[in-house]
């Protein structure tokens, strides 16, 4: 007995269905609201997730800030962004309505120490509070604020700002850098701000006072925790960052040797290294505030290089182990288009940079940055770095570290 037509269009409906059933669902495209389980509140930052023809890709968006994910692949249900030059990885499960990721950040601290976080993220732009620039509420927060972290004996600064929409955003700034571009909102009394940037988890909350005081809590990553108080002063100055580290002046560069990246130990006294005007910067691909700073020696690179000005970075890293570190700093070096050299000074721990540069009374910040004149000698130490999130100070830093440089050039 042949099946009839209406049993046939039955049965292929149902293949059919079942096919489209079993089909997994993609992400949709577009802003994610996005956040980390941090142990102080929801860590919210924003996700941009785009298809064409060659794959997917990816944008961590905070505020006005969007950071390029380097890989971004969908295979069956998972989601994976794969932030390389941080040595960290995003991976998440889709809902069954391509909606929701649910998963983990991960990222290495050191030879096998780990930061791992929850992470979400549900379709379509979170909700942002906004503020009312002539309302009090809104004058009570914008503005330049003096920041006294518990652990850190000097002052700080904060600066809120309010966009054309009422959005809040800012930065704290302090002697060792800033803490990037973030964004907030207000629950209640409560103001948060926070950013995440691939390497880097900031979360603050904060409540004012009667007294038009601040008083707040920050968290980085799952692993640190303070309190801080802040109060209004729009004329306050951060310490000189230029007073904070001394150069040592019977410091021998050439007793002082480290690996390059192909593992050929170089000493800091090597004709290749010379020029008319040098600068010898201390970073670590795995800091934040160290690729800002090497976008700006890229620059510096670029504007001043024929003109006799060398450039060498000593990378200080969380393995130990030198091809794993060095592939880490090549990243770093594509990243921002560094060509002048770089070298393997050491691990990211701070007395044992102390240790290895002698020349300095003490390794505090990643980045520092040594300028000295071409026969060798000193010129001036800039401890920490100002990024872009800091708006006019960057742009004073900028000028001030272009300013000597040419000062030493025309010598």
């Amino acid at each position: 007995m042949k099946p009839s037509a209406l049993l046939l269009l039955s049965l292929a409906s149902a293949l059919l269905l079942m096919t489209t059933s079993c089909s997994p669902a993609q992400p949709a495209t577009g802003i994610w609201g996005a956040w980390l389980d941090s142990p102080g509140a929801e860590l919210a930052f924003g996700l941009d997730l785009a298809q064409d023809a060659d794959g997917w890709t990816a944008h961590l968006v905070n505020g006005v800030e969007r950071i390029p994910v380097p890989t971004a692949s969908w295979e069956g249900d998972e989601l994976t962004l794969d932030i390389d030059h941080y040595d960290a990885v995003i991976t998440a499960t889709l809902s069954g309505d391509g909606r929701s990721l649910d998963g983990e950040w991960v990222k290495r601290r050191g030879p096998d120490l780990w930061t791992r976080m929850g992470f979400h993220a549900r379709a379509g732009a979170a909700e942002r509070a906004t503020f009312d620039e002539n309302s009090g509420q809104g004058a009570a927060l914008a503005g330049r604020w003096k920041v006294q972290f518990e652990s850190d004996d000097q002052p700080a600064a904060a600066v809120f700002s309010l966009d054309d929409a009422g959005h809040l955003s800012g930065t704290f700034m302090t002697t060792t850098g800033d803490y990037r571009y973030l964004a907030g909102d207000l629950d209640g009394d409560d103001l948060t701000l926070s950013c995440f940037d691939g390497a880097h988890a900031f979360l603050f909350r904060m409540q004012l006072s009667d007294t038009g005081t601040l008083a707040g809590e920050f968290w980085s990553r799952e692993s640190w925790h303070e309190t801080f108080t802040a109060e209004r002063d729009g004329d306050f100055v951060m310490p000189d960052g230029f007073a904070l580290t001394r150069f040592i002046e019977s410091a021998d560069f050439a007793s002082l040797s480290f690996p390059d990246l192909t593992g050929e130990l170089r000493t800091l006294d090597d004709p290749a290294f010379a020029g008319k005007a040098r600068v010898i910067q201390i970073f670590g691909s795995w800091c934040p505030n160290c690729h800002d700073a090497s976008d700006l020696m890229a620059d510096f690179s670029n504007i001043y290089g024929e003109q006799g000005l060398s450039i060498l970075g000593l990378a200080f890293e969380v393995t130990g182990d030198l091809e794993r570190d060095a592939e880490q700093v090549r990243r770093y070096a594509a990243r921002h288009g560094v060509t002048y050299p770089l070298l393997v000074a050491g691990l990211s721990d701070k007395d044992a940079a102390s240790e290895a540069l002698p020349f300095l009374d003490k390794v505090r910040s990643y980045p520092t940055t040594v300028f000295l004149h071409g026969d060798g000698r000193v010129r001036a130490v800039y401890q920490g770095f100002s990024g872009p999130a800091t708006g006019a100070e960057f742009q004073a830093l900028r000028a001030a570290f272009s300013g000597i440089v040419e000062e030493l050039l025309a010598e």
